[in-house]
């Protein structure tokens, strides 16, 4: 003898177990593209700390350059391309200082991210010195 089964003890139909699965389909893809995006923004982040730090390093380096001015650049073995430019200061009139004591200094470093390019530029005045001279 067959008993009726009720609405409640017949479980799930194939059409709620599609919608069911689609759901936790669409779930799953936006949590997988919330982590491979902070995944790329954390390897974003490294590559600009190491720049700034190349940069403060570039700077510390050239804390005095020749009163002529100076030109150099080069580039890491990991791809960051690096400048560092010294220009004597236009000083004014009657200024005690002898020309190219003062010097503006540029070091801009430059890597790249995915089809373009970042650059973190420090800007900082320095002394020049005469050539031979000692430094600090």
């Amino acid at each position: 003898m067959s008993f009726p089964r009720s609405r409640a003890a017949r479980g799930f139909t194939l059409l709620e177990m599609v919608v069911t699965m689609a759901i936790l389909a669409l779930a799953l893809g936006a949590i997988y593209q919330a982590a491979s995006g902070a995944t790329r923004n954390v390897r974003a982040d490294q590559r600009y700390a190491y720049a700034v730090e190349l940069s403060r390093s570039l700077l510390a380096d050239n804390s005095s350059v020749p009163v002529s001015g100076l030109n150099r650049q080069g580039e890491t073995a990991s791809g960051f391309r690096w400048e560092v430019q010294a220009r004597p200061i236009n000083r004014s009139p009657g200024s005690p200082l002898a020309g190219g004591r003062l010097q503006t200094l540029r070091v801009a470093v430059s890597w790249p991210d995915g089809p373009r390019w970042r650059q973190v530029e420090l800007h900082s005045v320095v002394a020049g010195e005469q050539a031979g001279a000692a430094r600090r």
